[in-house]
């Protein structure tokens, strides 16, 4: 089983950025954590800027059936980016998206999620974890 990561943006500075916010640990400390934790599991991991980006790479994988999910951290374009929604909603691959932060309980633009209606599910606030979280929704059987 194969799952692809998908961040988006500011999330390349993970363990610099608002470390009271999103920690202390980088992404790449992360993942490594993580393939530990599933030696099983093929990981593949984007980190991008820009929206187009991450929506070419959801139309690339989107359609092959070779991932068994993605998930998604969209960052602030969760909020923001109709166009990823409706990149979600046209590919067959489940899609989990994914916070660090508890975006409840931050500004009120963060509230509203634009791709949470066009996603498997969402998981939020439980810092890094939120991935292992996610891993854990698209490998356990249906």
């Amino acid at each position: 089983m194969d799952i692809l990561i998908i961040n988006g943006p500011n999330l390349n500075l993970l363990g610099v950025r608002e470390p009271a916010v999103y920690g202390n640990t980088s992404f790449d400390d992360f993942m490594k954590r993580l393939r530990s934790l599933y030696p099983h599991i093929g990981f593949d991991f984007f980190q991008s800027n820009h929206e187009g980006a991450i929506i070419d790479r959801l139309h690339a994988d989107g359609f092959n059936g070779r991932y068994a999910g993605i998930i998604l951290n969209a960052g602030a374009y969760t909020h923001t980016s109709l166009a990823i929604a409706d990149a979600i909603a046209a590919i067959e691959t489940p899609v989990v998206e994914v916070h660090i932060s508890n975006v409840a309980a931050r500004e009120e633009i963060r509230h509203r999620s634009l791709i949470a209606p066009v996603c498997r599910g969402s998981i939020a606030g439980f810092g890094l974890d939120s991935y292992r979280l996610a891993v854990e929704a698209i490998a356990r059987p249906e």
